[in-house]
């Protein structure tokens, strides 16, 4: 029988100017920093975590600033990506190392790839999952956002950008609001290739 994978995981929170980070981390050796996307926290990289310590790692899963049991600042500008970008350099110093190879899932990608790029000097290493790095330039996301799902239907990203919107629908039952979020994502919910839309 294996391990549970979250056995021998050490919580605890950091300073940064977020605030208060709240992080996970398993293992010794060189760092690996593991940021989440949307809607996730330091818990989608709970399987990685354990397999990372096993290969001689030191690898910490982040709540980015606004998840989990890291700081919710109120300010929407307080969430800018140089903001977060500096959260990380401060987790790697916090955590007293001098430099972190940096992976990142969805929107964490986004956030990995600009560690990298801003702090050459602490993010030795990008990896980046699912969200394949855009350089500068080009379209606004917001632009493309409101060009995808077609006139019927509002990309969540778009979605999530009015102020109050979301949080009126989500807050009355943030548990339950998440499950069915996850469950219409999943492949169980998606007809089988050849099989009319339900």
């Amino acid at each position: 029988m294996q391990p549970e994978p979250t056995a021998e995981l050490r919580h605890r929170t950091v300073q940064a100017p977020a605030g208060r980070l709240h992080l996970v981390e398993q293992g010794t050796g060189p760092l690996v920093l593991l940021v989440h996307g949307f809607p996730e926290s330091w818990y989608s990289w709970r399987r990685q975590l354990p397999a990372l310590a096993a290969a001689g790692h030191r690898a910490v899963a982040i709540d980015v600033r606004g998840y989990g049991r890291s700081s919710k600042p109120e300010a929407t500008d307080a969430y800018r990506m140089l903001d977060l970008v500096e959260d990380n350099v401060a987790v790697v110093r916090a955590l007293g190392e001098e430099n972190a190879v940096v992976v990142g899932h969805d929107w964490g990608s986004n956030i990995a790839a600009a560690s990298a790029l801003l702090h050459p000097e602490v993010f030795r290493a990008v990896g980046l999952l699912s969200v394949p790095y855009a350089p500068p330039g080009g379209p606004r996301p917001t632009d493309i956002f409101g060009q995808i799902g077609g006139p019927e239907q509002e990309f969540y990203v778009s979605y999530f950008q009015e102020a109050g919107r979301v949080e009126a629908e989500i807050e009355p039952d943030v548990r339950g609001w998440l499950a069915g979020f996850y469950a219409a994502l999943s492949a169980d919910t998606m007809p089988a290739r050849g099989e009319p839309d339900p």
